[in-house]
């Protein structure tokens, strides 16, 4: 086995920016940021937006996306009734 080609696999935590919650785990991902976990020791942060703490699968809160109002929306937006008109 090669030495040196690896990467460091250390212990990390993982913060959902959504919910706060927080998690302990290990990953070769680094941060300048750290944080003091509960056993005392200090970890490198590393900021999420989505983890199963805040997914709409792992929670069971589905929302609803207006697809329609966004179609139109985007219509308006780019004038999109004129456009047909022009040419």
């Amino acid at each position: 086995m090669q030495k040196d080609i690896h990467p460091d696999y250390h212990s990390v935590v993982f913060m959902d920016t959504g919910s706060g919650d927080k998690f302990l785990t290990r990953s070769t991902m680094k941060s300048k940021e750290t944080v003091k976990w509960e056993d005392g020791n200090e970890y490198p942060l590393v900021k999420v937006d989505i983890s199963a703490y805040s997914h709409p699968f792992f929670t069971g809160q589905m929302k609803y996306v207006d697809t329609a109002g966004r179609v139109e929306k985007f219509q308006k937006k780019y004038n999109w009734a004129q456009r047909g008109k022009k040419a």
